[in-house]
Parts: structure tokens; sequence; C-alpha cells
């Protein structure tokens, strides 16, 4: 019988510091971790124990000397299942880890801002990576994780789901992005979508940067931005758009 409680390999640069956010994630592929995170400002702010990342290999908890970790779908059908007993003790022996227990799911809520600042304010998440057909509905349910998808489409498990979620998360933490009003600005954090973005030289291949970025006068700049902001979102997303004047109008209502 193999062991059933493994120790977690912990991805960090040997601070004694507890981590302002802790990643937790269960695969059958912890190779794949950190993957990009390991690079850039998030690769950065790893070895700088700002954050730290725990990858647990489901696989550590089968039952049987073959280290099975799925089985065929009751009912008949294609693929095949993680076993709710091995996923079980895989979430157990993450029990004291912080943050809510989210398994990526195409059928789950879609992953949006306002949830990446609730889980950055949650001090950390545990992550479920499902293979194959999936986890069983059971385990699911009896463990109480939230379900969350990061877009309408398939892939191959919830490792790439799993890396992007961490990636929105640990941009925002203190101490990671280089100036602090720069995220504000960006797409989904005004619930509008961001302005366009231009820099050096003024004029290239005959088209000229909007004259108004070069007056240096920041009120009327920051009014481009809003209203150029608000035509884009309406122009691209009409459902965010109407969701911010449901919003706007809220506010004005509670006034």
């Amino acid at each position: 019988m193999a062991k059933m409680s493994p120790e977690l390999n912990q991805e960090t640069d040997g601070h004694t510091a507890l981590p302002f956010w802790q990643a937790t994630v269960l695969t059958l592929f912890p190779e794949m971790f950190p993957g990009p995170l390991a690079h850039s400002l998030s690769g950065k702010s790893l070895n700088e124990g700002i954050w730290s990342l725990k990858k647990l290999d489901i696989r550590e908890f089968a039952r049987d000397k073959h280290r099975t970790v799925d089985d065929a779908p009751l009912g008949g059908g294609a693929g095949m299942v993680l076993k709710p007993d091995v996923v079980a003790a895989a979430l157990d022996a993450v029990k004291d880890c912080p943050g809510p227990r989210i398994y990526l799911s195409p059928r789950g809520s879609v992953l949006d801002q306002a949830l990446v600042h609730d889980l950055v304010a949650a001090k950390g998440v545990v992550l479920l990576c499902g293979r194959y057909e999936g986890v069983d509905q059971r385990v699911i349910e009896s463990a109480d994780m939230m379900e969350v998808s990061v877009g309408d489409f398939i892939l191959s498990g919830g490792e790439i789901a799993a890396l992007t979620l961490m990636d929105a998360v640990v941009r925002l933490l203190p101490g990671v992005m280089g100036k602090e009003l720069s995220h504000r600005e960006e797409s989904f954090e005004t619930g509008l979508l961001e302005h366009s973005h231009f820099t050096q030289p003024r004029v290239w291949n005959g088209i000229e940067a909007p004259e108004i970025l070069a007056s240096g006068h920041h009120r009327k700049i920051a009014e481009w931005r809003q209203a150029e902001a608000e035509k884009e979102t309406q122009r691209r997303r009409p459902d965010l758009w109407q969701h911010y004047l449901n919003q706007l109008a809220l506010q004005k209502s509670k006034k």
C-alpha cells in the first residue's frame, strides 16, 4: 500500500517567514508547476517569499500496487473518472492549508476579477486539477469544493487553468507589481475593458497617436482614457457594458 501522507513538495527560497499567499496544488503532474510562474514578476516574488507553492501528487494516495487513480464511469461511457477515495485522501492531506478548495472544471463559474480579489484576501487557495473525464462528484460535494472555469472551452486537464488562476492572483499581491496603481486601470478592475495604449514614436507607419496623450494635461488624459474604455467596452462586450451601467445605476440609487 502506498504511503498515505506524503511530504508536500514546496517551492520557496528557504525563507522562514510565512508568505503573504500560498497556492496548494493537487495534480497528477506536479512537474508542471510552477511552470511559467517561475519567471518574470511571479518568479521573482516566489523567490522572495511573497507567495509560496505546495504541490501534491494525487497518485501518491492510490491504494493498490499499481497506483490506480481512476476507474471507468458508472453507467458506461468513454474515458475514466478520478476515484473519490484517492482524491479525498489527497484533500485530507492538505486540510491545514489556507484558502478555499477549488476544482478547476468547465462546469464551474467563470473566473473573474472579483473572485481573484477574494482569493488574494483569502491568503491562499487549494486547487484540484482534474484529468480524464473529471472527478467523482461525491468527493466534490463532500469537500464543499468551489468549481471554477477559465472559459467556455475544454483543456486536457486542470493544470493550465490552475496556472492561469494563480497568475491572476499573484500579480495582485503586495510587492509583486512595480507600480501600485498600474493594475487598477486594467481591464475588469473598473468594470470596463482597458483603454488603448500608445508609445513612442508619436507617428508610426503614417499613423499618429492621439494628440491628447502628448498634451501633459493629466485630467484631460484621464478623461480621454475613461471615454475610450467606455467606448471599447460598449463595442466589444455589450454584456459587460450593461453590467457596468447597472452598477452605476445601483450606486446612484444608494446616494
